[in-house]
């Protein structure tokens, strides 16, 4: 009997995310100089993830 494709293993789940977490965003942000300690961390800027 088959298995169900819902039961893949985690491995294969291994896809490049189009959204970013807050605390990813922040990082990125950060390395890209446009935030700074102190900043509010709501209403980030938009950013796409790094290739």
């Amino acid at each position: 009997m088959a298995q169900h494709p819902s039961f893949k293993s985690s491995s294969s789940l291994l896809v490049k995310r189009n959204v970013l977490k807050r605390f990813e965003r922040v990082e990125l942000l950060r390395k890209r100089g446009l935030w700074k300690t102190g900043d509010r961390v709501t209403g980030l800027k938009k950013t796409t993830p790094d290739e």
